[in-house]
């Protein structure tokens, strides 16, 4: 929505306030106002794809500096609403997930609900509430859909600081949590950055299976399990296979760790609750899903951002890490001549692995 056309001039740290509770309303845990000024956020960003570390996520490359301009995407914004929501679940622990190779990993964002719709329906919902109290404004949403910086919006606008692993730490939250903003053209006071608590600790850096954090607030996404898992359509790079485990849908390692999330709270969101028991199903029952069971059971959830096939190579991946027995041999022959060669190839290391352990 474009052209402010306000009833009256509002007063705008009495509005501020107001968004701010009418956004605890819908289910927001926190909402902060940042301002547009991303010019530090910006240099880095640019270093991180002048090294490649966005690997093929090639559109972080085609909108440039366009995701650390809020200006330059939606003409006229002045102010970024940012708000959190928590998404921690009832869920089985992570841990005894992981410690158990015959089991299926799948990043906690991703067992419920697609994130996307739950954030951008309420982040509507609250552009909405502020229409009604002061008329129409200008205002665009987003939730992770965009060329936006969400994570150095939040930073500046009090919700949190950027940690080592490059995930936004809530000192009273840990940083299970997703984002969402509105840009507006309303000049609303902002909020203070968060100031950074991670001192000295380094256990992000110390966990991660593959390496990806190079150093303190560097991610190479080519060596993460998420962007492998789930942003790379075509092989795994073999050296990295034995280091992804069981986790066959992102990663939570870097978080788990993090001595902050002793604060995390569980979500109050009905649509964030494990569906189709993914919190606790093994890789030998995934595998066997047929496309139509995969796109029938996460219908509505973040994990159609990958396909049937990348679903099967990942398992399959996971399924030659697993221990050697006649039920995992018997799932991966049963794909050995998948029509798809980018399962085959999976399939196939996989299958040698476990003739190497025999």
């Amino acid at each position: 929505m474009t052209s402010a056309a306000l009833r009256s001039k509002p007063d705008l740290r009495e509005l501020a306030e107001s968004i701010k509770r009418w956004g605890r309303e819908l289910g927001f845990q926190q909402v902060g106002i940042a301002d547009v000024e991303l010019s530090k956020a910006e240099s880095h960003l640019l270093d991180w794809l002048r090294r490649q570390r966005h690997g093929e996520m090639h559109y972080m490359a085609r909108h440039g500096a366009r995701r650390s301009r809020p200006a330059e995407l939606m003409p006229g914004t002045v102010r970024v609403i940012s708000a959190r929501m928590d998404y921690w679940p009832i869920a089985s622990d992570p841990a005894t997930t992981l410690d158990d190779p015959t089991e299926a990993y799948v990043s906690r964002y991703a067992l419920g609900r697609d994130y996307h719709k739950v954030l951008r329906a309420r982040l509507r919902r609250l552009a909405d509430r502020i229409a009604r109290d002061i008329g129409t404004f200008g205002y665009r949403v987003f939730t992770d859909s965009a060329p936006v910086l969400e994570k150095a919006l939040a930073e500046k606008a009090g919700l949190g600081w950027i940690g080592k692993h490059t995930n936004v730490i809530a000192r009273d939250a840990g940083s299970w949590f997703f984002l969402g903003e509105i840009y507006t053209d309303l000049p609303l006071p902002i909020d203070s950055p968060a100031a950074n608590h991670c001192g000295t600790c380094a256990a992000c850096i110390d966990i991660c299976p593959t390496r990806a954090i190079v150093g303190p607030y560097q991610l190479d996404a080519r060596r993460c399990i998420s962007y492998l898992t789930i942003e790379l359509r075509g092989s795994i790079p073999e050296e990295l296979r034995p280091l992804l485990g069981n986790r066959i849908y992102g990663c939570d390692d870097c978080q788990l760790v993090c001595p902050w999330n002793r604060y995390a709270h569980l979500t109050a969101e009905p649509d964030f609750a494990p569906r189709h028991q993914l919190d606790a199903s093994t890789l030998v029952l995934l595998f066997a899903w047929s496309e139509q069971e995969f796109l029938q059971r996460t219908e509505g959830s973040a994990i159609r951002r990958i396909n049937y096939q990348q679903w099967l190579r990942n398992i399959a991946v996971a399924l030659g890490n697993a221990p050697t027995s006649g039920a995992v041999i018997q799932a991966l022959e049963s794909r050995r001549d998948y029509p798809s060669e980018l399962v085959r190839e999976h399939v196939s290391w996989a299958l040698a692995r476990h003739r190497r352990v025999a």
